[in-house]
């Protein structure tokens, strides 16, 4: 049985993207960031998203999670269309749905560790569990940390407490954007076995966009893009085949990118 075989109710999905189209800019100089993105990826999968610089990882990213609103197409959150109204409405419709993990941490740095997690339930005005916190930041090895500062704590320490963030609604689907971009190696595997933690033992969706093949050998499969489209997909990675598989891609990108200059 390969990482993605995972039992879950026939016609399931956690992720539907139909024909996603972002562009940027107006008239001849608009950009096409997704350009008729369709995917879907079941419950308790991990999947990288992976695409040299200008692919519209982000993008994707964004779209996928109601952070952005695309221009055209539609994004489903296991089986329930992504509808866009208020800023409030979105929230809460991500609410328990979705977390996000940014590269950057984006944690509060006048707030403790306990609060930085509390903080998207304060803001949404919802009754913050304090269990639940707790839970969570014993998960992520920080229940010893929870009366810290940012400030006070090492770049991983950080970001764990981002992904305890991220973690504490109890979302079904995780986005991660380059979530371990900016750590040294092993605070890096912390965080991606934390990841795989989600997956494999509490059944939830991870979306991870990585430069890193490495990091992308945890996922159960990676999704290539290329200017704004999907251009391929690989089964149970190894960091090898990824990192030449990235080769390519740049090497078909850069040739493409040159005829259209000459």
């Amino acid at each position: 049985m390969s990482r993605a075989d995972t039992i879950h109710e026939p016609g399931a999905e956690a992720l539907r993207l139909v024909s996603v189209t972002k562009r940027y800019g107006t008239g001849g100089s608009a950009v096409a960031a997704l350009n008729g993105v369709s995917l879907t990826l079941a419950p308790a999968t991990f999947t990288a998203i992976m695409g040299p610089s200008g692919s519209g990882k982000s993008t994707l990213l964004h779209c996928a999670s109601g952070l952005d609103q695309p221009g055209e197409g539609q994004v489903f959150i296991g089986g329930v269309p992504l509808r866009y109204g208020s800023e409030t409405e979105v929230t809460r419709f991500r609410r328990g749905r979705i977390g996000f993990i940014f590269q950057q941490f984006n944690l509060m740095p006048a707030l403790t560790v306990r609060q930085n997690v509390a903080l998207p339930s304060r803001l949404a005005g919802v009754r913050v569990d304090k269990r639940r916190c707790a839970d969570v930041l014993t998960r992520v090895g920080l229940d010893h940390r929870r009366d810290h500062r940012p400030g006070e704590l090492s770049g991983g320490e950080q970001q764990r407490v981002a992904v305890a963030r991220a973690l504490v609604s109890n979302p079904t689907l995780i986005f991660a954007d380059e979530p371990t971009g900016a750590l040294d190696t092993r605070a890096a595997r912390d965080i991606l076995a934390l990841l795989e933690e989600s997956v494999r033992v509490f059944g939830q969706t991870v979306v991870m966009v990585t430069h890193d093949p490495v990091a992308a050998s945890y996922a159960d499969s990676v999704l290539f893009l290329a200017d704004g489209r999907i251009v391929g997909r690989l089964a149970d990675p190894t960091a090898a085949v990824v990192a030449e598989r990235m080769t390519q891609l740049g090497d078909e990108v850069a040739g493409r990118r040159a005829g259209r200059d000459s």
